[in-house]
C-alpha cells in the first residue's frame, strides 16, 4: 500500500500545480482583456503568427517561438481543455499574449504593423495583447 499512498500523493502534487500554474496564467492575462475578445480575432492572429514566424528578417530565436506557438494553438493538448468554460481557451489567450510580447521586446511593434492582416480595432486589441498601450510605440 506504500505505492498507493506515492501515487496517490503524486497526483495530488500534480493537480495543485496545475492549479497553480493556471492561477498564474488567469493573473497575468492582460488588464481588461476578456477571453471573447481575443477568440474573436483568432483567424487574424493566426495568421499574424504564421507571417511573423515566415518571417526571415526576425530573429531565429524569435521566428522558433512562433512556430512552436503555432505548435500549441493547433495541438488538440492544452494546459486546460477548451471544453472548461472560459478557462479553456483563457490559456491560449494567455501563451499568445506572452509569445507577442517576447516578439515586440525582441524585433519592435513595427513587426506587428507590417504583418497585421485584419482591421486597425483588431490591431489594438492584439498592441494590448502584446503589452503595448495606446499611444506608445516600441523602441527598435
Amino acid at each position: 500500500m506504500d505505492w498507493l499512498a506515492a501515487v496517490v500523493s503524486l497526483a495530488g502534487g500534480l493537480v495543485l500545480l496545475w492549479l497553480l500554474l493556471l492561477a498564474l496564467l488567469w493573473r497575468s492575462r492582460p488588464d481588461g482583456m476578456t477571453v471573447g475578445d481575443a477568440l474573436r480575432l483568432l483567424p487574424d492572429v493566426v495568421r499574424l503568427v504564421r507571417r511573423l514566424a515566415a518571417d526571415r528578417t526576425l530573429p531565429r530565436r524569435l521566428r522558433l517561438r512562433l512556430w512552436l506557438l503555432l505548435a500549441y494553438l493547433l495541438s488538440p493538448v492544452d494546459l486546460v481543455p477548451d471544453v472548461v468554460p472560459v478557462l479553456g481557451y483563457a490559456d491560449d489567450v494567455v501563451v499568445v499574449a506572452w509569445a507577442l510580447r517576447s516578439v515586440v521586446r525582441g524585433a519592435g511593434e513595427e513587426v506587428l504593423l507590417r504583418h497585421w492582416p485584419g482591421e486597425p480595432s483588431g490591431l489594438e486589441v492584439v498592441r494590448r495583447l502584446a503589452g503595448l498601450t495606446p499611444g506608445t510605440r516600441e523602441p527598435g
